[in-house]
């Protein structure tokens, strides 16, 4: 009997010990956050100009024209120094607080300008290079007329073809309508009208290009996706935008309810196989010994 005790509070010890040890893994995962952009130690114009090639060419250009985003050639000269400084630092909370150039902006580019979350130091170096950038506009490097396919670029989504530089596939953190059942990842926004938000294939290839957005600036610093991914990416994008946005509702309850079953099918073959584990020879020996 003395036994049988033991025996049962080792194995609600373990239990609570496994329940203990899922409760914080499930914690660490939703508080683990993306790797931020390291700030620059000074304030240089060509600081600036690095900061801008890296996160601002894919919607914007210094006197090349319109792209996602306005031409930003004599910026500073059309709107107070002060407000282009707070609109870099946070364009979210402008827009939320019903700034009307901010509003004015989305209205006619159809898209918010993302947080990039900028440092004081990065925000102050970019200012400088778009005060004084180079006495020529940098030209825009031709893009490579590639034809994209819908069915590639679908793989590339989904993760069926990985990507070249070895990149984290859209499914994990974006969903399209038409991905399947269980739809795809809602850390980021769903994609099926990025098309329409980006105003066309060349608003969409530029942001694909750079990819300015903080929490995809980490996993892809240094896996940068090929012309040909861009252009099969942006075809289905295209095939895509036609239809109906996804409901992720549905998605997280099926999630929810599956991890719920599987917690119960764990526990209940531990319960079912704690008891009826062989005993050690130790446990045999004392056992023995009792007996005599």
């Amino acid at each position: 009997m003395r036994r049988k005790t033991k025996t049962n509070i080792l194995f609600y010890r373990f239990c609570f010990t496994s329940g203990l040890l899922l409760v914080l893994v499930s914690i660490l995962l939703l508080l683990s956050s993306t790797s931020a952009t390291a700030a620059p130690n000074y304030q240089t114009a060509e600081t600036g100009q690095v900061i801008f090639q890296q996160r601002c060419t894919g919607c914007h250009t210094i006197g090349s024209g319109k792209l996602a985003g306005p031409d930003l050639e004599g910026v500073l000269t059309r709107r107070d120094p002060a407000w282009v400084k707070n609109f870099i630092s946070n364009p979210t909370q402008m827009i939320a607080d019903g700034d009307p150039i901010a509003l004015d902006l989305v209205k006619q580019y159809t898209i918010e300008m993302p947080y990039l979350a900028l440092s004081v130091q990065e925000v102050d170096s970019l200012l400088m290079y778009l005060e004084n950038p180079s006495a020529a506009p940098e030209a825009v490097p031709p893009v490579q007329q590639l034809t994209g396919g819908v069915l590639a670029g679908q793989k590339l989504f989904s993760g069926d073809i990985p990507l070249q530089a070895g990149g984290t596939s859209c499914i994990a953190c974006h969903t399209v309508s038409g991905t399947g059942q269980m739809g795809g990842g809602t850390l980021g926004p769903d994609l099926t009208k990025v098309l329409t938000r980006y105003g066309g294939e060349a608003g969409l290839s530029g942001a694909l290009s750079t990819l300015p957005f903080p929490t995809m600036q980490g996993i892809f610093a240094n896996k940068i996706l090929t012309a040909q991914e861009q252009a099969d990416l942006v075809v289905y994008f295209a095939w895509a935008d036609g239809k109906a946005p996804v409901q992720t509702r549905n998605n997280s309850a099926i999630f929810l309810a599956a991890g719920t079953v599987g917690t119960i099918v764990l526990f209940g073959v531990m319960a079912f196989f704690w008891p009826r584990q062989r005993e050690s020879l130790s446990q045999r020996l004392r056992k023995q010994n009792r007996r005599h």
